[in-house]
């Protein structure tokens, strides 16, 4: 389980895949300059609920990852993650795709 840190108050744990997966449609946002909120649901041993924050190029951004291997990335989830943080709502997790894409690697 990787651990995502916003502006050091905010820690959230993910899966190292999605984690991965997040920090390139992230960095990918604010490569260009570009805010967006970014909402996650929160898991029950935290009290459930959804957590939103809002991320822009000043954000403080800390991605850790417990395996020391990067995974290989989904380019689908990719554009699936990329359209959700260009939408009104911002990003937000959505399911990897299934197909050939899973298993095709992406360079960062």
């Amino acid at each position: 389980m990787g651990r995502f840190v916003y502006n050091g108050t905010v820690k959230v744990d993910f899966e190292d895949r999605l984690l991965a997966h997040l920090q390139v449609a992230i960095v990918n946002k604010l490569r260009r300059g570009e805010s967006f909120q970014f909402t996650w649901r929160d898991d029950a041993s935290v009290g459930g609920g959804r957590t939103s924050i809002w991320v822009s190029p000043q954000s403080s951004l800390v991605y850790k990852f417990h395996g020391s291997r990067p995974p290989a990335l989904n380019p689908g989830w990719l554009e699936a993650l990329a359209y959700t943080a260009n939408s009104p709502g911002g990003l937000h997790v959505v399911p990897e795709p299934a197909g050939d894409d899973a298993s095709r690697p992406v360079e960062e």
